[in-house]
């Protein structure tokens, strides 16, 4: 088992494409200086000695030691003891819509990112509950199995994007179903929570609700979005360049299918709630499951871990030493080296 211990570090691994820019700029900027003392090829002929590529491979050898302190001060573990544990809960899957629909930003920021916020703190208050991440659009595909591993699942929901399912679309039945057989031959109390904006596209979802409510799982709902619709946006990385248009270049609003995951909760002796800017619904529905029964739940993890952070320090340090002998001046010995 490997895991960090602090990964807020790993943000700092955001500073090599901004430093990369800065020195590609520096570059432009000093050439463009030089230049305006004549001509580049003439001014390049004065400076014989100095060479771009040795430049280029300190910046390098530089960024790769920023990257391994980076890994380093995120606290590399591998565990060293395993053992069995004890522990009272149920199992929970959490099958998420990641359709495009969920960019919507009827719920600030957007709906997906809001669900994502809400999962992270739900995962912080469970306490001997295993959790599974489905995630469905067109397809329905497992994102995380089934598993008391917390620090893995938030950071299993931090990568989701719209991006994770290929196939657009709202596959809900095909969440529910693949969530039921998520769980696998366990014994114990079962609990599905689907959060959607509701539009379901493959149809069949009630029938396959009432299979799964029969084998006694309970099924929450959680619609984000407003039933009136709006606008998906087109994102460009960051930035919004419009909406999403049909073939007649009609703008497609989103609407949230309050009444069909009513309808899902309700067959599924579970809750719906509607999702807002002040609040995703997840804590009721956390408070609802704690009142189920929660059984004896067995379970491996590791008790101790081991540091492994100083092979990646000792590593960043030997390059930065080497880094201190490349000098931005050609090589003389390497003149005389005519291999044709």
């Amino acid at each position: 088992m490997f895991r960090f211990a602090h990964i807020n570090f790993f943000y700092l691994l955001a500073l090599i494409p901004l430093l990369t820019v800065f020195l590609i700029l520096f570059l432009r900027w000093r050439k463009n200086a030089l230049a305006r003392y004549g001509d580049w090829e003439v001014i390049r002929q004065l400076m014989p000695e100095y060479s771009a590529a040795k430049g280029i491979l300190k910046f390098t050898l530089a960024m790769t030691a920023l990257a391994l302190l980076t890994v380093g001060m995120a606290g590399p573990q591998t565990g060293s003891k395993l053992e069995k544990v004890q522990r009272k809960g149920i199992d929970l899957i959490i099958a998420l819509d990641v359709s495009n629909s969920m960019m919507a930003m009827d719920i600030r920021p957007n709906r997906l990112e809001r669900a994502k916020q809400s999962i992270s703190r739900l995962i912080d208050k469970l306490e001997g509950d295993r959790i599974g991440i489905i995630v469905f659009a067109g397809k329905a595909y497992t994102q995380l199995p089934i598993t008391t591993d917390y620090a893995a699942a938030k950071m299993f929901v931090s990568t989701i994007n719209t991006g994770t399912v290929p196939i657009q679309g709202t596959a809900i039945g095909e969440a529910i179903d693949l969530a039921s057989n998520s769980f696998g031959e366990s014994k114990h109390n079962k609990a599905i929570v689907i959060i959607t904006d509701g539009e379901d596209h493959q149809g069949g979802v009630l029938e396959q609700a009432d299979a799964v409510a029969k084998k006694g799982i309970a099924i929450y709902t959680i619609g984000m979005g407003l039933p009136e619709g709006t606008p998906i946006p087109v994102m460009n990385g960051n930035v919004q360049t419009g909406y999403k248009k049909d073939v007649q270049g009609n703008t497609i609003m989103s609407k949230l299918d309050e009444t069909l995951l009513q309808r899902i909760a309700s067959i599924g002796n579970g809750m719906y709630i509607r999702a807002s800017n002040s609040e995703t619904g997840l804590n009721k529905i956390f408070d609802d499951l704690n009142k189920i029964q929660k059984s004896e739940i067995e379970a491996r993890q590791f008790s101790d871990y081991e540091d492994r952070f100083q092979y990646f320090i000792a590593l960043a340090l030997l390059i930065l030493i080497m880094d201190l002998f490349v000098f931005e001046r050609k090589t003389q010995w390497l003149k005389h080296i005519k291999p044709f």
